[in-house]
């Protein structure tokens, strides 16, 4: 996929959940002013949230695509890392926010009895928010864009406090105002162990985090289908945002000339660009072959 057809897909996916998260908002907040819910203005807020959030994605998408430069010879690709760690601190303090709320109703016992407008309101929110959830997640692995990813979390956490609303609610009219605040505290505890995840999957990222064992198997694979390797000597992967460095040293026959060793080098090099499509970059170095009285040379997976 080109950076334009990710940048292209990013772009589209975002507007289209500002505009209805904007939407979402407004018809949140009046129905919870007008039908005295204060769960239900605090689900609104939250929806302006994913607003700023989605904002800030489409920044983030729209940097990471820049090409290298002389000061960044690597791209701009990590600052979708950066920009997920932020994503997922602000995903952190809402599933607080909504959990200190929860526990300030519960003490102070400041219950309120909704109208029934507001049941509506929520049912629309849940529909309408995991629809988003689902659209953005999608988009997300298609493009493998983790800024997107914790996006679409955002939408799934305004779902899940929509869902709470509701059930708040339904049970303040049905003569159980403690329902309300629990289960926003139910809530609180699955957005904020989604905020974790993403948290530790974009660190992975700025880390030079090895690839998974699946991917490297698969890479082994790719070098030792092409002609003229007799050895992987030295094979070290680092995971850069959604792509992969390969940095590699394989055996060939030391009788080679230099202009033949390159050659099978270069057919590595090839072979592993065109056939997985996350490496970004493979640098490769050639040894001649160890004979059997050279010190041993074995090679360690990264994952032993």
């Amino acid at each position: 996929m080109t950076h334009s057809t990710r940048e292209q897909i990013g772009n589209r996916t975002i507007l289209i959940t500002v505009v209805m998260n904007i939407f979402l908002s407004l018809i949140k907040l009046l129905a919870g002013f007008i039908g005295h819910s204060t769960s239900m203005i605090s689900d609104g807020v939250h929806s302006l949230s994913d607003v700023i959030s989605s904002i800030g994605v489409f920044i983030g998408l729209r940097i990471s695509q820049k090409p290298a430069d002389i000061d960044h010879p690597y791209g701009h690709e990590k600052f979708e890392a950066v920009l997920s760690k932020i994503l997922a601190f602000i995903l952190f303090l809402t599933g607080l926010s909504i959990g200190y709320s929860a526990i300030e109703t519960i003490v102070s016992s400041s219950y309120i009895i909704p109208k029934m407008m507001t049941i509506w309101a929520a049912l629309l929110s849940i529909g309408v928010k995991e629809w988003m959830y689902h659209y953005t997640i999608r988009q997300a692995k298609k493009i493998e864009s983790t800024a997107l990813a914790a996006d679409a979390w955002h939408h799934r956490s305004d779902s899940l406090s929509s869902i709470g609303a509701l059930i708040g609610i339904i049970g303040a009219r049905l003569g159980f105002p403690i329902l309300d605040p629990l289960a926003a505290l139910v809530i609180t505890l699955i957005i904020l162990k989604v905020a974790i995840e993403i948290f530790v999957e974009a660190t992975n990222q700025v880390i030079d985090k090895a690839a998974s064992p699946e991917l490297v198997n698969e890479i082994i694979q790719q070098i030792q289908s092409v002609n003229g390797v007799l050895a992987i000597d030295s094979l070290k992967t680092r995971v850069h945002s959604n792509r992969i460095y390969v940095d590699l040293e394989i055996s060939v026959e030391p009788t080679l000339s230099l202009i033949e060793a390159h050659t099978i080098a270069e057919a590595v090099h090839y072979q592993l660009e065109q056939n997985i499509h996350k490496i970004k970059h493979c640098t490769v170095h050639v040894n001649p072959l160890k004979l059997p009285s050279d010190p041993p040379c074995k090679y360690h997976h990264p994952h032993e």
